[in-house]
């Protein structure tokens, strides 16, 4: 089955910093959250991420969207954080946006606020070149007011923004209907039969419960036999 594709892309780097304010620089905080988000998805989920940038280096927007666009992702999430007054999260797609681009905005937005529970300044549209210029799914996430004294703050704690990549993961599982690794690992555990004295008594998957049955007849079977199911 072939992995999903995700880009995420942290915003700025390098010679532009971003949003600047109250000591904290935007193209740090995005670039945190979006490592957090790397390491979640892929020590979770059976899919496959990359970054536009894993470090403080410039990329121009076309870029950005170009190292997507030749990868072939699937989905395109570009992390950014606010200025200007204000305060909360808000999301944007393109103005021309289809109804798949529309659905991963819902999913990623409500997984977002559920996680955050700060101010809904709610699910938007604009122009942006990234949004623009990419040819998969893609959206732009504005976490929280940097010029913001109490976002700022928030901003300011590794807890925070481990809750942002969280939010922005939990909305891609809920989209995508993703399944742990674990649970994967579980799902391809083998299965093996018992049989005692030709008749099959039952068939486990946990090592437990197989020893457990077969010590059950030992010393009182004369054959005891376990087949592989899958």
């Amino acid at each position: 089955m072939t992995k999903v594709k995700i880009m995420l892309d942290p915003g700025h780097g390098g010679k532009d910093p971003g949003a600047v304010a109250n000591g904290l620089q935007e193209k740090d905080i995005v670039l945190t959250i979006a490592r957090e988000m790397r390491h979640m998805l892929l020590q979770q989920f059976d899919v496959l991420v990359k970054m536009t940038r894993t470090s403080d280096t410039f990329l121009s927007l076309e870029e950005r969207a170009r190292l997507a666009n030749n990868w072939g992702a699937d989905y395109f999430l570009s992390i950014h954080v606010n200025a200007a007054g204000g305060t909360g999260f808000e999301s944007f797609i393109h103005p021309n946006a289809q109804q798949d681009t529309i659905q991963f905005q819902q999913a990623i937005h409500s997984r977002v606020m559920a996680q955050l529970k700060v101010r809904d300044r709610g699910m938007k549209k604009s122009n942006f070149a990234v949004l623009r210029l990419t040819k998969m799914p893609a959206i732009l996430t504005e976490n929280l007011f940097i010029d913001n004294k109490e976002d700022a703050n928030l901003l300011g704690d590794i807890r925070m923004l481990k809750k942002i990549a969280e939010g922005h993961v939990n909305g891609l599982e809920r989209l995508l209907k993703l399944n742990s690794v674990k649970e994967q690992v579980v799902s391809k555990r083998s299965l093996y039969r018992v049989l005692v004295n030709g008749k099959q008594i039952g068939a486990f998957g946990e090592k437990e419960y197989l020893l457990n049955q077969v010590g059950q007849y030992l010393g009182t079977a004369s054959r005891i036999e376990l087949e592989q199911v899958n």
